[in-house]
């Protein structure tokens, strides 16, 4: 089963897909993407990743090149080549190919890629303890509501995660905790969920969007308001959302144990909501 790439209309094996060095994406990062993921074979909430897509694309002024139908044949299509039991689908537009130069002429083409990779849940056992991370600052820049292929911040918050051998990194900005670098936070306090609100500083994740309707059918109290790091300590519980994580518990920061340790009541009642939504 071969890993599987799309380059802008054309299916062909991974190692054979190339663009173009004067690309806007590779100079400048001028682009954006969606990571998308399968459960038994089936993309998982395709429609809300398509919908991001197209925003983070008009917040950009940026040529969307297909439509969701278009769009959802593709991303099918590349499931299907690849054959794969669970996959990881990646897609990206940039604005395209052009001499290098800041401003860009508004007839450009954009360049579309899409991978299909083989994806490997997380080992249940992970689940069930919890992870460590850590904080730092987040030195994002001010519109983190949009994909944007502008992931440096984020690839240096990362290299922290693996030097300190924790799992995730938990951002910062005027001592109020926006999201990890690949997760949104959502913290318990006295029985309520909290996490940071929609807007520009943070990226309002679809697992995010999934997670707190799960927790509004499960009839538990939901508050969209940062909070301090000096909260987070003092949190009942804390957990991460995102495609890859799902719903995952952290249960130590910065060294310092969260709750008793473990994951909490709250965040197993919603890891196995959505476990069953998915499944």
């Amino acid at each position: 089963m071969p890993n599987v790439a799309f380059i802008n209309g054309s299916f062909m094996p991974l190692a054979e897909a190339k663009v173009s060095i004067e690309d806007r994406g590779f100079q400048f990062g001028d682009g954006i993407y969606e990571v998308i993921r399968t459960y038994k074979g089936r993309p998982f909430a395709l429609d809300a990743h398509l919908a991001r897509l197209d925003r983070s694309a008009t917040a950009l002024d940026l040529t969307q090149p297909y439509s969701c139908a278009e769009w959802t044949h593709h991303v099918l299509e590349g499931i299907r080549r690849a054959a794969y039991p669970e996959a990881k689908i990646y897609v990206q537009v940039t604005r395209g190919v052009a001499p290098r130069d800041h401003v860009y002429a508004d007839e450009l083409r954009p360049t579309v890629v899409m991978t299909v990779r083989e994806f490997h849940p997380l080992d249940r056992s992970v689940q069930a303890a919890g992870v460590e991370a850590i904080t730092t600052e987040d030195i994002r820049w001010g519109r983190c509501d949009i994909k944007s292929v502008n992931l440096l911040a984020n690839v240096l918050a990362r290299q922290q995660v693996k030097k300190a051998q924790v799992f995730e990194t938990i951002l910062v900005k005027e001592e109020l905790v926006t999201e990890g670098a690949v997760s949104n936070v959502m913290v318990v306090q006295g029985g309520t969920v909290v996490t940071a609100p929609e807007g520009s500083r943070i990226l309002s994740g679809v697992t995010r969007a999934v997670v707190l309707d799960l927790a509004l059918s499960e009839g538990l109290s939901i508050q969209e308001r940062f909070v301090s790091q000096a909260d987070l300590y003092e949190a009942d519980e804390v957990f991460l959302t995102g495609t890859t994580v799902e719903v995952l518990a952290v249960v130590r920061i910065d060294g310092k144990v969260i709750g008793g340790g473990r994951p909490g009541p709250i965040t197993q009642r919603l890891a196995a909501g959505f476990t069953s939504r998915v499944g």
